[in-house]
């Protein structure tokens, strides 16, 4: 294993390390930081690339949230206006409900995003990471830094696509 190198056995026990020599909050984080797994062929996360990936992670969620209570608002309006066309002919009752799906759809994405965006930024404080939630191997650095809220190693993922 090369220096650049953690197992995701190695990260828990100096997560529980960090913890028994006293270190809480912010320096426990800083040391599962340096802790956290990559791939043989990959350098160790700094704590600025951290950093940035959870800025991005914050920024997504703002977004997200935003973008949830628009669409939440854009689809109880069309609820509303659907409840007042009763009169309406098969192909007006067609059309609003097939925009009504839409909405739905845009709300579900949203709040499918937002979860796996927090739940992302959970994983980072943790220290569990870049930690494949399949196999326990590592992500992979340029995977998480490309897609952040990826929670599964390449080959878990293709294995689980062909399902």
């Amino acid at each position: 294993m090369s220096a650049g190198t953690t197992e995701p056995t190695a990260m828990a026990g100096a997560a529980v390390g960090a913890t028994t020599t006293g270190l809480t909050g912010r320096a426990a984080r800083a040391a599962a930081v340096r802790e956290l797994p990559v791939k043989d062929s990959e350098e160790a996360w700094t704590p600025e690339e951290l950093a940035e990936v959870r800025s991005e992670l914050m920024t997504e969620v703002d977004r997200l949230t935003r973008q949830l209570d628009d669409a939440t608002s854009s689809f109880s309006a069309l609820v509303r206006s659907s409840a007042e066309g009763s009169g309406d002919d098969q192909v007006d009752h067609g059309a609003t409900t097939a925009g009504r799906e839409h909405e739905m759809t845009i709300v579900n994405n949203a709040r499918d995003l937002l979860e796996q965006t927090q739940r992302a930024l959970v994983r980072m404080s943790s220290g569990a990471y870049g930690v494949c939630e399949s196999c326990s191997g590592a992500v992979g650095k340029a995977r998480l830094q490309a897609f952040p809220r990826v929670t599964l190693c390449m080959p878990c993922k293709s294995q689980a696509e062909r399902r």
